[in-house]
């Protein structure tokens, strides 16, 4: 199956369900609430011109550089965003209404101004928690991510490399709204912990080289006492893999495409293997490898993987890896997409868990898709302390 396929297969459905969500909107918060032409009119507008702006954000904010153009794209994917939270509570306000009045079953039907006055007040509930949540949401994705500590015992870590410090940062999702400002502070707070070793675990941008280079050449000022790491992401393969490969190693960043390499020195060392996207094989390309990763690969000795996917964790734990460090499911990012994660994930959706004597550390991530919202999924930075197993 082509890629335009799969993405038409996924678009369609979406652009249907986003187009079903605004009218439904529109009926329950404007037409069924006033008789007012004007208001009606307006209201239409609106949400007509937020359903094709909605869809459009990206390529208005990754096509021009503007301060205009990067604005406006955050303001129509922050609408859609509004959307989902004011579609929700509406459905919840509308079902809990429509239960309560069959249970409590009063005697005659309410008048048309009692019907009006309760529609008005449940609108603007749904309205005011939608924008609520939504305003949350937005100050949450642009607000700094949190550092996590987390420890994780390694079987086979020397005891001299006791405290080791790897940080993670994953699914940047760098392009139309988060630029080179993003990139310095995201550096910043990185350096700041002084790292042992720092892994970028995939999905580091939305756009080709010559549309984002710029932004992502800030990377280039990563520091760690053994250096930093990159594995690709399903979004980076969407950008141009093999461009963005080669400008990564340009900014002095180890690229590990199915490879592993030593960690240390000859008296205490571990293993780091890479490999790429779990979907690389979709775009034509060889894709992930864990045979050609594990190469050389001793059982006895501690061993780390960088995996953007917390796909084939099972695989991964039977062979002997001791630590598989991931991202790409964001924790879920907007609830009740955490919910849904868990549905798809299990316990590897977000954090650390464990098969047998293996674990594995998912990132939510410190950027976001979509709507610039972060609700019950925070962004972060993951500083993994390695003790000895």
């Amino acid at each position: 199956m082509s890629h335009w396929l799969r993405m038409m297969l996924f678009l369609v459905p979406v652009t249907a369900l986003l187009a079903l969500a605004h009218v439904y909107l529109y009926r329950r918060l404007v037409r069924d609430v006033t008789a007012s032409r004007g208001l009606r009119r307006a209201g239409m507008a609106l949400f007509a011109g937020g359903l094709v702006g909605s869809l459009g954000a990206r390529a208005v904010g990754g096509r021009f550089a503007s301060e205009a153009a990067w604005g406006t794209s955050i303001v129509l994917l922050i609408w859609m965003g509004l959307v989902l939270y004011m579609l929700m509570f509406t459905l919840v306000l509308d079902v809990g209404r429509g239960v309560l009045a069959k249970v409590r079953k009063p005697p005659a039907p309410p008048s048309p101004e009692r019907r009006a006055f309760l529609s008005r007040g449940l609108a603007a509930g749904a309205t005011v928690a939608g924008a609520a949540v939504s305003t949350y949401g937005t100050w949450r994705a642009f607000h700094p991510p949190d550092v996590r500590d987390i420890p994780v015992r390694l079987p086979g870590l020397p005891k001299a490399l006791e405290g080791f410090t790897l940080v993670q940062l994953t699914d940047i999702h760098l392009g139309g709204i988060l630029q080179r400002r993003f990139v310095d502070e995201l550096v910043a707070r990185t350096n700041a912990l002084k790292p042992d070793l720092i892994a970028v675990t995939g999905d580091l941008v939305d756009g080709t080289v010559p549309e984002l280079g710029r932004y992502a050449a800030g990377f280039g000022a990563l520091k760690a006492r053994h250096g930093a790491y990159f594995v690709t992401g399903n979004h980076d393969y969407y950008s141009g893999v093999e461009a963005w490969t080669e400008f990564v190693r340009g900014l002095g960043i180890t690229v590990l495409r199915n490879r592993r390499v030593s960690i240390g020195d000859v008296g205490a060392s571990f293993d780091l293997l890479g490999v790429d996207d779990w979907s690389a094989s979709r775009f034509g390309e060889a894709g992930y490898d864990l045979d050609a990763a594990m190469q050389g690969f001793k059982p006895d000795r501690a061993s780390v993987l960088l995996a953007h996917q917390p796909s084939n964790f099972e695989v991964v734990a039977q062979r002997g890896v001791g630590l598989q460090i991931s991202g790409h499911t964001h924790g879920g990012q907007m609830f009740p997409g955490n919910v849904m994660a868990h549905m798809v994930w299990g316990e590897t959706d977000a954090g650390l868990s464990q098969r047998g004597n293996s674990q594995i550390y998912v990132s939510r991530g410190c950027g976001f898709v979509g709507p610039p919202m972060r609700v019950a999924a925070p962004p972060e930075i993951a500083r993994i302390i390695l003790l000895p197993g």
